[in-house]
């Protein structure tokens, strides 16, 4: 699970981000959607630990991405062997394989 709490990130005196929290449960898909200059990057880059923010926190199961042993493996897929990964696509596939049943996306 990621989960982002109250960033902020100013560059200059522009606000990239401002207050931004939200919860990524694992083995799903989600998205940051928004128009050019509206702090995608600067989030993602925040959540990588690229960029610092100037408020807030970022944590990958419940730890900040700089704590963890594997840190690329914490951030870019589900780590453990079960329920997400099953036979299927090389480890370096994103997400869950194979794709959730639809009975268990509409649950």
């Amino acid at each position: 699970m990621i989960e982002m709490s109250r960033m902020t990130r100013t560059d200059g005196h522009k606000r990239a981000v401002d207050d931004i929290s939200f919860v990524a449960p694992p083995c799903s898909v989600t998205g940051i959607l928004g128009p050019n200059g509206a702090g995608k990057s600067t989030t993602m880059r925040m959540i990588m630990g690229l960029d610092r923010p100037d408020s807030g926190t970022a944590t990958i199961k419940g730890k900040p991405l700089a704590d963890h042993v594997a840190p690329k493996r914490a951030a870019g897929r589900c780590s453990r062997p079960s329920p997400c990964h099953r036979a299927g696509p090389p480890a370096t596939t994103y997400g869950c394989w194979p794709p959730r049943t639809r009975s268990d996306v509409e649950a």
